[in-house]
């Protein structure tokens, strides 16, 4: 019994948070991290 409730409950934990990643409003702030290591150390001062 406990072990189904868990299951679910952690699958739609994992849905919910792949929708997060995924939906459109967050693209931006996931390019801007992608670059992050590409960036020159003088650029940022």
């Amino acid at each position: 019994m406990w072990s189904g409730i868990v299951t679910t409950v952690l699958l739609v934990a994992f849905v919910v948070g792949w929708i997060w990643a995924w939906s459109p409003r967050r693209k931006r702030d996931f390019d801007e991290a992608a670059r992050l290591p590409l960036d020159d150390e003088e650029t940022r001062q």
